[in-house]
């Protein structure tokens, strides 16, 4: 069975952090262990997760420094905040920082389960976001070259690039779209439906599907000029794709 989730949970009492952890292991987590904030930074830094449960006193992290720190030691990772003393202080501290829950010891195991679950879909979400983001950039990228090869005069040239585009290029265009469309299935389980719709209708996203139509409208101007069979192709998958996003 494939894991659900890595989860790292750094806490200096042994008998929580060890029978914890072996509960987290049995719903099909990975879940390593370590005893103390400088063992949990370390553990950062060599490979990535998707929850940090962390004990507010244990050592390193007397006044939230691993949580404070933790946008810059693994960015998008969420925090569930456990503690045996509980204060007003703390409680203030963790409301004001971007943690997913504070918990207080003896931790129900059901409650703790529920806060996991929501936490590491929190942070598949904001992967799958980032993610979209990066392709996006290079499809962007990509028709700004696919524009500029459509300025070169020479015609041996011009259609040489084109095809060593046509496949790189409709490749991560197909994948960017496939991102967004998967994007909006996870935003959809527990999401209104207006926030689909305030990320397909983004300005950027309206940006990049207007440089698609352009890239279509150019090479329907030039197919008579460019007698190129790779021109042709370019043009049909182009409008394909261009469907594809009006079904979204």
């Amino acid at each position: 069975m494939a894991a659900a989730g890595r989860i790292l949970l750094a806490d200096d009492e042994q008998t929580f952090r060890e029978s914890t952890g072996e509960l987290l292991r049995k719903e099909g987590y990975q879940c390593d262990c370590v005893k103390d904030a400088y063992s949990a930074i370390e553990k950062l830094g060599q490979q990535s997760y998707d929850l940090l449960i962390a004990d507010i006193k244990m050592p390193g992290n007397s006044n939230l420094e691993l949580t404070k720190d933790l946008p810059k030691l693994a960015k998008g990772t969420p925090t569930i905040l456990v503690t045996a003393f509980p204060s007003q202080k703390s409680a203030i501290e963790a409301i004001n920082l971007p943690v997913a829950a504070y918990m207080v010891k003896p931790i129900d195991f059901e409650e703790l389960k529920k806060k996991v679950a929501e936490a590491i879909r929190r942070k598949n979400i904001f992967q799958a976001v980032s993610d979209t983001k990066q392709r996006l950039d290079a499809w962007q990228k990509q028709m700004q070259d696919i524009e500029e090869v459509m300025k070169e005069k020479s015609h041996e040239t011009f259609s040489v690039s084109v095809k060593s585009f046509l496949d790189l290029t409709l490749g991560n265009i197909s994948a960017a779209m496939g991102d967004v469309k998967n994007l909006t299935y996870i935003l959809t389980d527990e999401q209104p439906e207006s926030t689909v719709c305030n990320l397909l209708n983004c300005p950027r996203l309206e940006e990049l599907t207007e440089g698609l139509l352009e890239t279509v409208r150019a090479l329907e101007k030039t197919k008579s000029s460019f007698k190129s069979k790779e021109l042709g192709l370019l043009r049909i998958k182009l409008e394909q794709l261009l469907k594809k996003i009006k079904k979204i």
